[in-house]
């Protein structure tokens, strides 16, 4: 009985004394310096701020827009089918389609995407005429505009890494799923579709969001084949008035916005597909 009052005396003396991180507090008011040196020096830089907004909403700008919108959704789309047709391919049983598919992925892979924008855009020095004999004939030229270039140059590369994407996806679920059912008697497509797709999507989803808002910032390299996306809108707009700062800041907003879209998108299909 001694003891233990001398023990529960001893723990009544006990004191609880809170961690201390200085370092921590250090590093803090460090991040918030920094960020106000920041503020000051950009106010005190000579930029007209007051003529951002204007830029933000010029009509050449919201024409920039429209066509990276749409420059990064088409090859984001067609990256995706192409991916899965050749993420199948490489899973293939057949030799021939397996080679095909490596072959693909390391060619456009391979390269750099400013790269193939160029080749596409310049393949009239190769081939003067595009052309399938008896159904039509057309000067490259004309089918090579700087959209089409900078869609194929986009496109086929992005279709490379969705189709090793879609591939990890597809081979993360478990065979097993894939047997039963095939012992149901569902087709492989039905079994694709409706088994082993909706499980690979927790797999295929985060990345596949993450190259989409590398696509929307990747179209800006269609601006060096005068592609009117937003890049090449700020710098029409700053040449007229040598602004150029301000344009560059107003398109940097546009790229924001639509990656802070983007993003909130991402995050509603992983949830959608995301363990219940």
């Amino acid at each position: 009985m001694a003891s233990d009052t001398r023990l529960n005396d001893v723990r009544e003396e006990l004191v609880v004394v809170p961690l201390r991180h200085p370092w921590r507090w250090f590093s803090g008011a460090v991040i918030v310096l920094v960020i106000a040196g920041l503020g000051w020096a950009m106010s005190e830089a000579q930029i007209q701020w007051e003529d951002v907004p204007g830029f933000f909403t010029h009509p050449v700008m919201l024409e920039g827009l429209l066509n990276t919108i749409v420059l990064a959704l088409a090859a984001q789309g067609g990256a995706i089918v192409l991916g899965v047709v050749v993420a199948l391919m490489r899973l293939s049983a057949n030799p021939v389609a397996r080679w095909f598919a490596v072959g693909y992925i390391w060619l456009f892979r391979g390269l750099p995407v400013l790269l193939q924008i160029l080749i596409w855009f310049n393949l009239a020095l190769v081939f003067q005429n595009i052309s399938i004999p008896g159904v039509f004939s057309l000067p490259t030229n004309v089918v090579m505009t700087a959209f089409v270039a900078a869609l194929l140059g986009l496109g086929l590369n992005e279709s490379a890494y969705m189709a090793e994407i879609v591939r990890a996806g597809l081979s993360s679920v478990d065979e097993g799923q894939t047997e039963a059912a095939k012992s149901i008697g569902m087709t492989p497509m039905t079994t694709l579709r409706r088994v082993v797709l909706p499980q690979a999507m927790r797999v295929i989803i985060p990345p596949t969001g993450n190259n989409f808002i590398n696509m929307i910032k990747g179209t800006s390299m269609a601006s060096v084949i005068a592609f009117l996306e937003l890049i090449h809108a700020a710098n029409n707009i700053s040449s007229r008035n040598l602004e150029i700062m301000e344009t560059l800041f107003a398109a940097a907003a546009w790229y924001l916005v639509m990656v802070s879209l983007a993003s909130i998108g991402q995050h509603y299909l992983e949830r959608a597909y995301g363990p219940r």
